[in-house]
C-alpha cells in the first residue's frame, strides 16, 4: 500500500514582496540558535546568572534576552515598572514570592509593580528563559524598599564591556539596536 506524500508547499510559486522595507525602516534581526551554548555571548548579570541580549531598542527602554544560568542562581530583588513577559526554554526557575516554578514551554507574565526575587533551581538543564523586558528593574532592598536601579543604558554597558573583554568586540551590541 503506498502512502499519501505530504502536501506540497503551496507558497512556493507566490513571489516575495518588492521593496517589503517602508522609508527609513531598519532591517529584522535574525539570530540562529539564540539560546546558543556558546557562553561568550552571555552577559553576566549577577554572580550566577548570565544574559544574552537579543534585541535593544535604547529610545524606549526595552530589551529582550535569553537569562541562563547552569546551576543554582538569583537575580537580585527588584521589580518593573512595566510589564515583563517571559517564555521558558529549559530548566527550572521561579520567585521566591510565589509556589509555582516555571519549566520548559511555561510562559509568565509579571505585574508593574510587583516585587520578586528570580531564582534559579538545580537541574539536569541550564535555566534559559527569554524575557521581553521594558522599562528598568528597580532594585529592592530586604525590606522591598527601592535601592537603586538597572535601565537599558546600564544593560548596553554591561554588554560592550563584557563583549570586548570576551573578545567579540564592544560593537557588536550595536547590530542589535533597534
Amino acid at each position: 500500500m503506498a502512502t499519501k506524500s505530504p502536501a506540497a508547499e503551496f507558497w512556493r510559486d507566490i513571489p516575495p514582496i518588492p521593496n517589503s522595507f517602508k522609508p527609513d525602516t531598519l532591517p529584522e534581526v535574525h539570530i540562529a540558535n539564540a539560546p546558543t551554548e556558546d557562553e561568550r555571548y552571555y552577559v553576566p548579570f549577577s554572580d550566577t546568572v548570565s544574559s544574552r541580549p537579543l534585541w535593544i531598542s535604547p529610545s524606549s527602554n526595552r530589551w529582550c534576552d535569553v537569562l541562563m544560568a547552569k546551576g543554582a542562581g538569583l537575580v537580585n530583588r527588584h521589580y518593573h515598572p512595566n510589564e515583563v513577559f517571559a517564555y521558558t526554554i529549559s530548566g527550572k526557575w521561579g520567585y521566591l514570592e510565589h509556589d509555582w516554578i516555571a519549566t520548559a514551554g511555561d510562559f509568565v507574565y509579571e505585574t508593574p509593580g510587583e516585587g520578586h526575587t528570580l531564582v534559579a533551581y538545580e537541574h539536569e538543564d541550564p535555566m534559559r528563559v527569554f524575557f521581553v523586558v521594558k522599562g528598568p528593574l528597580i532594585w529592592l532592598d530586604e525590606q522591598g524598599e527601592s535601592d537603586g536601579y538597572f535601565d537599558v543604558h546600564d544593560y548596553i554597558g554591561l554588554c560592550r564591556e563584557h563583549y570586548d573583554r570576551v573578545g567579540i568586540g564592544a560593537d557588536h551590541i550595536d547590530t542589535l539596536f533597534r
